[in-house]
């Protein structure tokens, strides 16, 4: 089948010739053949009510309007009804002082019907990132809750007021971040929530945004996917040291003062057994001292005394006793000394 170019080609100029626009003056003369019902008497009613119905508007209990005229900042109207210049003249841009507004970092809620649910993307992937203070990975997600509170810097100071409080918010996160550790990281959300939004503020105060941070709240943070069955191990590991650790102690301080109070109390037996054993040997001196003294004095009297008093002593331990006359010179055979009854004893 052979194509006739010719043909397509004048097909397709008339239908470009239909879809063409009619010139300006053609547009001109149908406007001037037309006539308004009213004549122009409507046409300046029209152009009344436009102009008045732009003179008035409403701000709302939660709101501030702030009024440009000719794009100058003009003065702050607040909730009620308000009036200014038509359109063209002045613009009024409403700003929500009372609502809380919420950026999320690291994550994205999507709310289905009643339920929220959380999910990652590779930019909050990437914003959760962060290198700790002891040179570790960790996945930071949080939120922050903030309220305009000068609307005049909110609007005219920063050009884009939403990128700067997550600029800014990411770069003072990862400032506090960077001074900790990741176990810190994991066990202490609450002080790096409250470190990080006063960083935040000084920072939004510093740059003039008229951005007030109500709140930063940590969600749950943790390690990167692929390290983290290595991080669980080396937990394990630290736990299972402190845990030794804590039972050495333990054995440590059962043992140690035991032992202490064992040789505290041999010390004080050895003490006391050298007291005794010097007091008893000064009282034995002292003793003998006082015998010689009295031996010197009476010889005869003081060596009788001493027999007498070693006999005294001697003769209960002996036992049995026989006394016999000096003059006696043979036994009798009946005797039998040491026998009793004829038993021996």
């Amino acid at each position: 089948m052979t194509w006739d170019w010719e043909k397509l080609k004048k097909q397709q100029q008339s239908k470009g010739e239909g879809m063409m626009p009619p010139e300006m003056d053609e547009v001109v003369k149908r406007i001037k053949k037309f006539k308004f019902p009213g004549g122009p008497f409507l046409i300046l009613v029209l152009i009344a009510l436009f102009f008045g119905s732009s003179t008035f508007f409403t701000i709302g209990i939660d709101e501030v309007g702030i009024v440009q005229r000719f794009g100058k900042y003009v003065r702050t109207c607040q909730p009620g009804l308000n009036f200014k210049m038509p359109t063209g003249v002045e613009s009024i841009t409403k700003i929500k002082i009372k609502r809380v507004y919420k950026e999320e970092f690291g994550f994205q809620s999507i709310r289905e019907g009643e339920r929220t649910r959380f999910s990652s993307e590779r930019e909050g992937a990437s914003v959760s990132l962060m290198l700790t203070g002891d040179l570790n990975v960790a996945l930071v997600p949080w939120i922050v809750q903030y309220r305009v509170k000068d609307p005049y810097n909110y609007l005219f100071k920063v050009r884009d007021p939403r990128k700067l409080l997550r600029d800014m918010s990411e770069a003072a996160m990862r400032l506090v971040v960077g001074d900790r550790s990741i176990n810190e990281i994991i066990s202490k959300r609450e002080e790096i929530s409250v470190e990080a939004r006063r960083v935040l503020q000084i920072e939004l105060d510093k740059a003039e945004s008229g951005i007030n941070i109500i709140t930063i709240e940590m969600k749950k943070t943790n390690v990167p996917g692929p390290v983290q069955s290595s991080f669980n191990e080396v937990n394990q590991a630290v736990q299972q040291k402190e845990q030794m650790i804590y039972e050495a102690r333990e054995d440590y301080n059962k043992a140690i003062p035991a032992a202490r109070g064992e040789a505290n109390r041999i010390i004080k037996a050895a003490e006391g057994y050298a007291l005794d054993r010097v007091n008893r040997a000064k009282g034995d001196a002292a003793r003998f001292t006082a015998v010689y003294k009295e031996y010197v004095r009476a010889k005869d009297v003081t060596k009788r005394r001493l027999y007498l008093e070693m006999l005294k002593d001697v003769f209960p331990k002996l036992g049995q006793k026989y006394i016999i006359d000096a003059d006696q010179k043979n036994l009798l055979p009946l005797l039998n000394l040491g026998i009793e009854g004829g038993v021996k004893k």
